[in-house]
């Protein structure tokens, strides 16, 4: 089935090295985002987070003025151009929002100069510089991140799903612990026990800083080698060691499987270059074992922490046959973008039931939002984490790269995810017969993240989703799969938000 990919996302920025990390993986793939090019707009094989980065004008000389005495007669004086508002000329309005800030530079070379001149110790100046620039984005969203030069490389293993670690997908919080925003499916840390909302506090008995979040971080490590975790979790009054045997860790983001006759399953654990195809494959697979056709489909999204835009785009496609898949809108225009549905249904028209929790999150929310506003799947499980907002990806000169949040994402209904996160439509809670009292992790939600942005639906206190473990949920799915589907002529799309 072919499909249609996106305008390239330009990003126009400050002539400056941009960067410093809040929040960053130390151990899993992430959403992966491809190299920016500064070159016209062209269809991406990645999310949007391509950017170029044309030079700004940074003009703060007042406009040249003729000489007193000059007569328009005097050809060896150029005559000044009349003033122009800046409303009316682009390039004022262009040279306003580049314009370099001298009096806060001036400030910033002041004390760089007294720090290194004054200071107790002496301080390396590219060490002092290195600081300087991690500044920069301290009091931004969690997401925006400065990735020096291991990191970024890491960063990147994500578009592959191979790479030497434990398996987890983490969120760096600032002073140096990691937040599990899920465990990848059939790693060492989801055979240990690492559950999502666990928060590692040490690593081999050595607690967590902030310099944990420069290079590869303590995660990872050569293939065989062991790790004791320290873990913080929910109804534990102290913290867990967890034992852990690093691995190359080869993601299989899909997996597939019959539950019963004409019905099928399908689970999505990440969105890496990849699992748009395997999905394909694995769909085929099951409708040849169905006999053709499938009655229905689950799909599993639970604990997925996202991805690529573009595979999660290219999934909803291979089952919507028209519509709005998602839409991104950032302070620039040249971020707002929107990708669409070819006509084209593999399940040709076959019901679909998505399976969603606390772990479910960015690409995955985009997934689940597209299918259910335009009426081609129904959601059951647990509020998702509410991650709407997109990374662009711009390397630095040194190796080193620059992740800053640029733009959210809208579900076709044109709702923000943001801080707010996917409702189901049925509402599945933990058992917790069989599930620990960490299942449920309060505030885990990224309405909790300090910092984070603002949603345009967040509500104060709402409460955040469950963790879903086990086949309870898919149980569950597949009931609601079963259901006979209403002949009702299909919502507009104002009234599907409505249901959340």
């Amino acid at each position: 089935m072919s499909f249609r990919t996106p305008p390239l996302l330009l990003i126009a920025l400050l002539p400056l090295a941009l960067a410093a990390p809040v929040a960053r993986g130390q151990d899993a793939p992430r959403a992966a985002q491809p190299a920016p090019q500064a070159a016209q707009p062209e269809a991406p094989r990645d999310p949007p987070r391509e950017a170029g980065t044309p030079p700004a004008k940074a003009t703060d000389a007042a406009p040249a003025q003729a000489a007193p005495d000059a007569t328009p007669a005097d050809a060896a004086t150029p005559e000044t151009a009349p003033e122009v508002a800046a409303s009316d000329d682009p390039d004022a309005v262009e040279n306003a929002a580049t314009k370099v800030p001298l009096d806060e530079i001036r400030r910033y070379v002041g004390l760089f100069n007294a720090i290194r001149l004054g200071y107790v110790d002496p301080v390396d100046d590219r060490k002092l510089m290195d600081s300087a620039i991690r500044g920069l984005l301290l009091d931004l969203d969690p997401h925006s991140a400065y990735l020096e030069k291991n990191a970024a490389e890491a960063f990147d293993e994500g578009t592959t799903g191979a790479y030497d670690g434990i398996g987890v997908e983490v969120l760096q919080l600032p002073d140096g612990k990691m937040r599990i925003i899920a465990p990848i499916d059939d790693t060492p840390a989801a055979k240990a026990g690492i559950r999502a909302g666990d928060v590692i506090v040490s690593v081999d008995g050595r607690p967590l800083g902030a310099s944990d979040a420069e290079g590869a971080g303590p995660l990872r490590g050569p293939p065989g080698s062991q790790v004791t975790l320290g873990v913080l979790r929910e109804g534990e009054a102290a913290p867990l060691a967890i034992v852990v045997h690093r691995e190359t860790i080869r993601v299989a983001s899909v997996r597939g499987r019959m539950l019963e006759p004409g019905y099928g399953y399908v689970r999505l654990s990440a969105f890496q270059v990849e699992t748009a195809a395997d999905f394909t494959r694995t769909l085929e697979r099951l409708q040849k074992d169905a006999g053709g056709t499938l009655k229905g489909l689950v799909i599993d999204l639970r604990s997925n922490p996202g991805g690529l835009l573009t595979s999660a785009v290219q999934v909803a496609d291979d089952l919507l046959d028209k519509g709005r898949i998602v839409s991104t809108r950032g302070r620039n225009p040249v971020n707002d973008t929107e990708f669409n549905a070819t006509p084209g249904d593999l399940l040709r028209g076959a019901p679909v039931v998505a399976i969603v929790d606390a772990g479910s999150a960015s690409a995955a929310e985009v997934l689940a939002g597209a299918l259910r506003d335009n009426d081609r799947a129904r959601i059951v499980g647990s509020r998702t984490f509410g991650k709407g907002s997109v990374q662009t990806v711009m390397p630095l000169g040194n190796g080193d790269a620059v992740k800053l949040t640029t733009a959210r994402y809208y579900t076709p209904s044109g709702r923000s995810i943001q801080a707010r996160g996917i409702d189901p439509d049925v509402v599945l809670t933990p058992d917790r017969a069989e599930a620990k009292p960490v299942a449920g992790v309060p505030g885990y939600t990224e309405a909790t993240l300090p910092g984070h942005l603002r949603g345009d639906e967040e509500q104060e206190g709402f409460a955040a989703g469950d963790v879903l473990d086990g086949d309870g949920p898919i149980t569950a799915a597949l009931a609601e799969l079963k259901k006979p589907r209403p002949i009702a002529a299909k919502a507009p799309a104002a009234a599907a938000a409505k249901r959340d």
